[in-house]
C-alpha cells in the first residue's frame, strides 16, 4: 500500500475521482475531477497548487558540502550562492544520466537537493575524504507546488517572503501559513511557480491558508495527469519516460548521456573533476549518438487520417506517455515519441522524442506512428524549438536587481 503524505487528508476529500497513482512509495492524485482539463486551466489562467512531496529531499551541510555536490553534479555548486537555486543532473562514470534535479542554497553550508529517485546510498558511497553530512529528509519535509500566473498573488497572503524581488531560481527563508519554511521559485510547468516547503506538522495549516487565498482567484488543487501536459508543453524531460536513469538500465543501449537526454545545457565541461566529464569530453569529440527533440504533427494529416474511419480527431484529456516509433519519410527506423498531449493553449499537437543526431535539426520531417482503429499508420512531425510555451511572466520579477550571482 502507498504511503499517505501530509497533505492526505485535504487532498482525499477534494478528490472526486478516486483517481491516484503511486509516486515514489505515496499515494497521489491523478486528477480531483473526472478529467483534468479544470486543473490544466488553473495552471495556465490562474494557479494550480499540487502535492509535491513525494519527491526525494537531502539536506547537504558541513564545510565540504559545495564541493562534495560539486562532484556529484553536473552544475558547478561551488559557486552557487545562498538564496539561489541550481538545476542539473548526475552522471555515472562512463557519462551516462542518473537523474535530474535541484539543489538549493540554503545558507553558506547548507544545501537541499530534489531528485525524483533514491540517491542517499549514491551520496554515501562519494562521501569519503568530505567533511560533509547528509541527511535524507523526504518523510520530515512537505512540499507544494503554486504554479501559474496568479500565483505570486496568491502566496503573498500567506507568507512574508519578498515575492517581487525574488528571481527566477531564487529561494528564501521565510513564514508560511505563520509557520517555518521556505519558498524557491521553482517548477515543473514552464509558467510563473513555486514551491513551498515545511515541517510535516505545519502541513495542512499552509494547505488549508492558500485554499483559502486562492479561492478569489480560482485557484485549484491539481493532479499529476495536468502536470504532465503543462511539462510537455514547456519541453520538460521525465526520468523515466523521455529518458532512463543509467542506474535502472538493463542494456547500455537504453542509456543516455546528458545531452541525449535533452540535459546539455546543464553540463559544464570546461570545469575538472566531477563524476562522469572525461566520458563526456570524449562524446564531445565524437559527438552525441542521440538528440532529444521537440515535435509538432501535422495536425491537417491527423484530422484526415481521423477522417478515414468517419472519426474527428481523438484530443485526449491527459498526455502519453507510450512510446512509439519515429521513421524517415523512407520509413527507416530512427528514433521513439516519449511523450505526447495536445496542447489546449497552444492548439498544437506536441510531443517529446529521442531520435539519432543526423535527425534532430529543427525542421527535420519525420514519420511518426499513430493507430486509429487498431490500425497503425503514421502521420508527419517536424523537429522543432523547445521549449513550445515559454511566457514572459515566468521570469519576470517585479523588483529585480542586477545579476550578480549564480
Amino acid at each position: 500500500m502507498p504511503r499517505t503524505t501530509p497533505f492526505h487528508e485535504r487532498t482525499a476529500a477534494l478528490t472526486k475521482s478516486m483517481a491516484w497513482k503511486e509516486w515514489a512509495g505515496y499515494a497521489a492524485a491523478c486528477n480531483f475531477d473526472a478529467h483534468s482539463e479544470r486543473e490544466y486551466f488553473a495552471i495556465r489562467r490562474s494557479a494550480g497548487l499540487l502535492d509535491v512531496t513525494p519527491l526525494y529531499k537531502y539536506e547537504v551541510t558541513g564545510p565540504d558540502a559545495a564541493r562534495f555536490l560539486a562532484r556529484l553534479w553536473t552544475r558547478d555548486i561551488t559557486k552557487l550562492k545562498p538564496g539561489r537555486v541550481a538545476y542539473g543532473c548526475m552522471c555515472d562514470g562512463e557519462g551516462k544520466t542518473l537523474d535530474d534535479g535541484t539543489v538549493a542554497c540554503l545558507g553558506p553550508e547548507a544545501f537541499r537537493v530534489t531528485s525524483s529517485e533514491a540517491w542517499l546510498s549514491w551520496f554515501d558511497r562519494h562521501q569519503r575524504g568530505y567533511d560533509v553530512e547528509i541527511e535524507d529528509s523526504t518523510d520530515r519535509i512537505s512540499a507544494l507546488a503554486l504554479q501559474g500566473p496568479l500565483s505570486r498573488d496568491i502566496l503573498s497572503k500567506v507568507t512574508d517572503a519578498d515575492l517581487d524581488s525574488m528571481r527566477f531560481f531564487g529561494t528564501e527563508e521565510c513564514s508560511l501559513a505563520g509557520a517555518p519554511g521556505w519558498v524557491t521559485r521553482t517548477g515543473y510547468t514552464g509558467d510563473l511557480g513555486y514551491e513551498l516547503w515545511v515541517a510535516n506538522d505545519a502541513a495542512v495549516g499552509l494547505y488549508d491558508a492558500l485554499l483559502e487565498a486562492g479561492a478569489p482567484y480560482n485557484m485549484q488543487p491539481i493532479g499529476l495527469d495536468a502536470l504532465d501536459v503543462s511539462r510537455i508543453e514547456a519541453g520538460f524531460v521525465l526520468q523515466g519516460i523521455d529518458y532512463i536513469s543509467a542506474r535502472s538500465c538493463l542494456i547500455d543501449s537504453r542509456k543516455s548521456t546528458p545531452e541525449e537526454a535533452g540535459l546539455g545545457w546543464t553540463v559544464n565541461l570546461d570545469r575538472e573533476g566531477w563524476i562522469g566529464r572525461d566520458a563526456l569530453l570524449l562524446e564531445r569529440e565524437v559527438g552525441p549518438k542521440w538528440g532529444l527533440v521537440g515535435l509538432e504533427f501535422d495536425w491537417a494529416e491527423l484530422e484526415n487520417l481521423h477522417a478515414e474511419y468517419d472519426l474527428p480527431p481523438h484530443l485526449a484529456p491527459i498526455a502519453c506517455r507510450s512510446a512509439v516509433p519515429a521513421y524517415t519519410a523512407g520509413g527507416g527506423l530512427v528514433g521513439q515519441v516519449t511523450s505526447s498531449t495536445w496542447s489546449p493553449t497552444l492548439k498544437r499537437y506536441l510531443a517529446l522524442g529521442q531520435v539519432f543526431a543526423e535527425h534532430a535539426a529543427i525542421g527535420t520531417k519525420l514519420q511518426v506512428e499513430y493507430t486509429v482503429e487498431f490500425e497503425r499508420r503514421t502521420v508527419t512531425a517536424t523537429v522543432v524549438e523547445r521549449p513550445f510555451f515559454d511566457p514572459a511572466r515566468k521570469t519576470f520579477t517585479p523588483n529585480a536587481q542586477p545579476k550578480g550571482d549564480a
